[in-house]
């Protein structure tokens, strides 16, 4: 099955955890490049976070047209939280600067207050995330130490789960279905606070993007391997 990377393929890694999406993307490309013999033109529908891994849709050639797309496409992911506490990310990224109770927390409480964050809500984006202000990533200009602002975002989630709770370690963890725009460390942090307490992300992974699944990405190491496969 040979590949047209420049008439356009659309496919999808598995993004492995503490590499940027854009870090990600310019492997792909290095490789794809260094094996065809010329720049592939490439881009992916929709930033994961460094500490998140997962589902990743790269588009090459005439498919970059098709980016915003398969951005538009529902979304599933799994995460774990830990509750009590939060950072200033929302996720490892940084220590716990803030801790709260959670003696009132119980796993019924957890669930009836998702239910609030089911449905089109309103979520103001973490502000170390890749959201532009006058053309910087907001996460830039936080790690420069700067005041950042956010607006808030119409977002849909259609369905949160809950998978599992610990309630000694205050560990939940939470299957997600949403649509775009949908931050998860922002659900995290907006959870926290309607508990009546806090919470960040300790693990983030996308596991679908509208037809692909994780059982359907490539592995990231393996895309000059997989390009010999493709070719015979």
């Amino acid at each position: 099955m040979s590949m047209d990377f420049k008439a356009g393929e659309v496919f999808a890694i598995d993004k492995p955890y503490h590499i940027t999406s854009f870090g990600a993307l310019a492997h792909v490309r290095y490789v794809l490049s260094h094996e065809l013999g010329y720049k592939v033109k490439i881009g992916h529908a929709g930033t994961l976070d460094p500490l998140a891994t997962g589902v990743l849709v790269l588009c090459t050639g005439k498919a970059t047209k098709r980016i915003e797309e398969f951005q538009g496409h529902t979304k599933e992911y799994t995460a774990t939280l830990q509750l009590g506490a939060t950072t200033v990310s929302y996720d490892l990224e940084h220590e716990e600067n803030e801790q709260f109770p959670t003696e009132h927390i119980t796993r019924e409480l957890i669930i009836s207050t998702l239910q609030q964050f089911i449905g089109d809500i309103e979520q103001v984006p973490p502000t170390y995330s890749a959201v532009k202000i006058n053309g910087d990533r907001a996460c830039d200009l936080r790690r420069a130490g700067e005041e950042v602002t956010l607006r808030i975002k119409n977002v849909h989630i259609d369905e949160i789960e809950v998978t599992d709770f610990d309630a000694e370690k205050m560990l939940l963890s939470i299957h997600v279905v949403c649509g775009k725009g949908t931050y998860i460390r922002a659900l995290a942090r907006d959870l926290g606070r309607a508990l009546g307490s806090g919470a960040y992300l300790t693990a983030l992974r996308r596991t679908r993007v509208g037809d692909f699944t994780i059982d359907k990405c490539l592995d990231y190491e393996q895309i000059k391997e997989w390009l010999v496969q493709t070719d015979k």
